[in-house]
Order: structure tokens, then sequence, then C-alpha cells
């Protein structure tokens, strides 16, 4: 009988559930941490706070479900992507704050870069383009900003680490300094080609490489817990980001198979098998490493999808929970004309626009609360169709359907417009939480629970299906009105 425990380390918070050996949650523990806004545009997170939330949930899962380390066969971790943090290596204390993925700092970083003729060096060595999002630039202005960091750099005694790694770290007690395939390729200095941290982009950001973590393939064997935390030393045996273990969780395992996650962004993935495909637009991204193979994917981050209902909820007081929208949203007929861009930290993927703003546009006094948490909602499924398009185009790939999890899966309204929209069925599985069960598929093949994908297959569930009923005129003029508004908030901070 195996259990496992995964830990999914998200941007508000962190979870702790136990899988048993059929993929379904037993047990769960989450809890919320602060999020720091230094300066507009600016996000960070305490690291040990981080630590401390995370390892507490974490006792209280098992505690809850009356087990101890000695009852867990394996561990794995997921985790927010791209932000960065910087410890020494001596006393395991942070050097500052983890330097968000949403923390749009590093604009003027990266503007120098592309000014300088790099983009096209970074975008053919690690898939991505040049923006403050990935991890490169962060690093850099950690050390050219926080004081005395550099000098720890000089002298060898900084360890650079994604979200998993300073887990990673701080689990095995400082034994083991390591990411995976699919969280290295999320720094913009991996080669996703070679499969190795590259030694020109290293030199242009003028990062050492003795501060980077070792990269290992997603499923296998990390290292073991510290003995003193679970009176156990429990192996982890599978790491990747937020987005690739979704992809892995909603079984997406045949050149093709996409899914999207609705979280605080939207980050819709497309499987590509053992075929990267480049692109000016920063869409590909490795997807794991698994069995001797390093698979790939075509997508990018959505910056603002959720965190706008929360907006509606927090900073407008428009709704009391992110609940509500779906009646809201069905209580009027349309949008009226209504079109919502979320550019809060600019445009993410495909557009790429760090100089773009939110923007409400279409308003005439008819318009209600109602029609601006539709027109919210419905950005939603206008910026994935936007990357989707852009994804279809390059990859040459069909979509067939689109599998959805996240938080606002769960709206059916959304669902069903989303399918509209793309034209193109919509499912959501049963566990919509896929992000922490692509996680406990990676550890559970890792110690032997499950031989192989096709075993995984069997265990995803659907709960229901969504199929477009709109007609094509009326879909093809809402998403035009669309474009047209995203137009309109683009290039807002540049006079």
């Amino acid at each position: 009988m195996g259990r496992i425990l995964v830990i999914d380390q998200g941007t508000t918070g962190s979870r702790a559930i136990i899988f048993d050996e059929h993929g379904e949650r037993l047990f769960m523990e989450y809890k919320e941490f602060r999020q720091i806004y230094p300066k507009p545009g600016w996000v960070e997170h305490d690291p040990m706070e981080i630590w401390d939330v995370t390892l507490d949930v974490t006792k209280r899962v098992l505690a809850n479900a009356n087990m101890s380390g000695k009852d867990i066969s394996a561990i794995g971790i997921t985790n927010q992507r791209e932000t960065t943090t910087l410890w020494d290596k001596n006393t395991g204390k942070p050097l500052y704050n983890s330097i968000v993925w949403a923390c749009r700092r590093t604009t003027d970083i990266c503007q120098d870069l592309i000014s300088k003729g790099y983009n096209e060096i970074f975008n053919k060595k690690t898939g991505l383009i040049i923006d403050p999002v990935y991890s490169a630039t962060k690093i850099r202005w950690i050390m050219d900003n926080v004081d005395g960091v550099k000098e720890k750099v000089d002298r060898d005694e900084v360890l650079f680490g994604t979200i998993d790694s300073w887990l990673l770290w701080n689990l095995t007690g400082g034994n083991v300094h390591a990411t995976d395939f699919s969280n290295a390729s999320r720094t913009m200095l991996f080669n996703v080609k070679d499969i190795k941290w590259d030694e020109e982009l290293l030199k242009i950001m003028d990062i050492p490489a003795n501060m980077l973590p070792e990269v290992k393939p997603s499923v296998g064997l990390f290292g073991y817990t510290d003995k003193k935390l679970f009176g156990k030393e429990i192996p982890i045996t599978g790491i990747a980001g937020d987005q690739q273990a979704a992809l892995f969780g909603q079984t997406c395992f045949e050149e093709g198979d996409t899914k999207n996650t609705y979280g605080t962004s939207c980050v819709p993935l497309m499987f590509t098998g053992t075929k990267p495909v480049f692109t000016d637009k920063g869409l590909l991204t490795l997807a794991w490493g698994y069995n001797n193979e390093v698979k790939y994917s075509m997508g990018a981050s959505i910056f603002t999808a959720g965190s706008a209902i929360q907006w509606l909820r927090d900073n407008l007081n428009l709704i009391s929970s992110s609940s509500e929208t779906e009646e809201l949203a069905k209580s009027v007929e349309d949008n009226a004309g209504v079109y919502f861009v979320p550019a809060f930290t600019g445009l993410g993927a495909p557009h790429w626009d760090m100089y773009a703003r939110g923007m409400i546009i279409g308003l005439t006094s008819n318009a209600t609360k109602a029609h601006l948490v539709r027109a919210t909602l419905e950005s939603l499924a206008y910026q994935t169709r936007d990357l989707l398009d852009e994804i279809e185009s390059k990859s040459a790939i069909k979509l067939k359907c689109l599998k959805v999890d996240g938080g606002a899966a769960k709206n059916n309204f959304l669902m069903q417009f989303q399918a509209d929209i793309l034209n193109c069925p919509v499912i959501r599985p049963k566990d919509i939480e896929t992000t922490s069960l692509g996680a406990a598929y990676m550890a559970g093949l890792g110690i032997g629970i499950w031989k192989d994908e096709n075993e995984i297959k069997q265990l995803w569930k659907i709960d229901k299906e969504f199929y477009p009923s709109m007609q094509k005129d009326k879909r093809e003029e809402l998403y035009s009105n669309w474009k047209h508004a995203v137009e309109h908030a683009r290039g807002w901070l540049k006079k």
C-alpha cells in the first residue's frame, strides 16, 4: 500500500496532500502566506515564511491522517515557477526576499539586453524570449542591488534556486542543491537542446555556474528528507514546476494533448513529445525528464487570470467570493459591449508587452457590475485563445480538445464560454487540482508504485465535458472586439 506525500507550493500558499496508490487524495492541508509589494509592479515572498508554512502544512496533514514518515513511500514537489531565491550556502539563510515570477522590477535589465541584440541568442538556446518573468534577470537584480551579495557570490558562498530547490535544500537538511528539467527551463539560463546550463548565457548575465543547482530528470531520486523532520528519511522522487506537473496530472502524454490551468495566472500547455518547437514568441518549454527521455511542450503564462477575479473581490468589492461570478455572469444576456483587458503587470504570451496595463473599455450607462464580472470571466477565455491560436500556428498541431484544471475550472459559465470561443470541446476531470496530482504521479513512478504512463492514464477520470454551441459569426465578432481592446491596452506606459 503506497502513500505519496505531495508538497504543492503555490504563489499564494502551500498545500500538503496525501495520495493513495489509486491517485486518490486522502488528506489535505493548506495555508496562505504574505504577499509583499514594496513598489508598484514589485512582488516578493519571504522564503523563510514559505519554508515554515510548507513544513507546517506537511506536519499537519500527517497528524490529521494519523500517519508518520514511516507511512509515506515517497514525496513529490511541485512549485510556483521562476520565483527566485538566493541564500547563503553556509548558513542556509536567504540573502533577500524571493522575487516572485509576477514581479516586473527587472524590466529595465530586460530592455537593456534586448537593445544589445541578445534576444535571438536567448531564444535559440532556451526557447524563451527575454522577459522579467524568468529567473535570470531576478538573480542579476539581487546581485546588483542587495548589499554584500555580489561579494558573497565572488567568494562562492551563494546558492540560487527556484522554490523547488529551496524546499529540497531545506527538506534534505542542506544536503541536496538540485532542480529538475522543467524548472531549470524557466530560468532563461538553461539550454533546452543540450540539456545543461548554458555557458554563453551565464557569461552574458555575469552569473557564475557554481551558484546554480544540479539539474536532474523530473522523475527519479533527488534525495532523502532529514530524519529529524518526519522521523524517517523519506525519498523525494518527483519534482516539476506547477504547469508541467498539471500537464502530467492531466495525462497529456500524446502529441497535441493540451491543458489549461486557471489559477492566479492562466497557463495553457500543449505536449509536443520529443520534438522542441522554437518560436520567436518564446513558447517552448521543457515538459519533463523521465525514463531517459526529455519531453517538450509549448505554452506560456497569461499573467492575470484568477487574480483578476480576486481584484473584483478585494479591490472593487463587487463580489464577496469567486463562486458568485458564475450566477452574475449568467444573469445578463451578454457582455453589453464591455471588454476587460486585465494587464495589471503587462501582457504575457503571445503579446509579451511589458508596457501594457489593464483596461476596461466599451462602457455605457447600461453597464452593470454583472457585465463587468462577465467581461472578467470572458477575458480568461479570450486570452487562452490568443495563446492557443499561436501554438497551433507555430506547431502545425491541431487542438483536439482542452483539458482544464485549477480553481476557476469549476465555473460552468467560463468553461462553456471557453468551448465556444475555441470551438472545441473542454474537458474537466473529477480532480481539478491536477498540479498536485501530477507531482503524485511523478513521485509514484519514481518509487515504483506505478510502472508506466499507461497505468497512470487509467487513473484519470472525467467530471464534465463542454461542447461549443455558439454560432461562428458571433464567436468571431466577440473575438475580433477582444483583439481590438487589446490593441488599446498595449504600450500604455510608453509615452
